[in-house]
């Protein structure tokens, strides 16, 4: 296997493994995960129980799918790209309120390192060409 796929899937297993975790404190802690997630939370509105446990099990879902593509990396694309979207589409969400300033600006850097940055990532792995650089498929 290419070491920069052993990289990728790597990078990825934590990816899967930090989704997991955060989608576990949202289902178990909604309210603590809204107060103490160092993402200024409170911008975006009161905080909604239900809403944060419906969205802790979409990340623990993606986390899983993440953490099997990585097995077969090759083999598993359409499931990575599923998983891409949910990112890519999270960013653009983020993006959106920021742009129509439903969320103020500081969120530009609030945001980059959890949402913007992997939607950037999964974002790109998405583009074929991408892929095949990154993806060994004789592994």
């Amino acid at each position: 296997m290419k070491v920069k796929q052993q990289i990728l899937n790597f990078s990825l297993h934590l990816v899967g493994l930090a989704m997991i975790g955060n989608g576990l404190w949202m289902v178990v802690g909604a309210m603590g995960w809204f107060i103490n997630i160092p993402a200024d939370m409170p911008a975006t509105g009161d905080p909604n129980g239900h809403l944060i446990r419906d969205v802790g099990f979409a990340y623990i879902v993606f986390g899983f799918a993440v953490n099997w593509c990585v097995l077969q990396l090759h083999n598993r694309r359409p499931v990575f790209l599923m998983a891409s979207f949910f990112m890519v589409a999270h960013a653009l969400g983020h993006l959106a309120e920021i742009l129509l300033g439903l969320l103020p600006t500081s969120h530009w850097w609030i945001d980059f390192p959890l949402v913007f940055l992997p939607g950037l990532i999964f974002g790109a792995l998405a583009i074929p060409g991408v892929w095949r650089a990154f993806v060994d498929d004789r592994s």
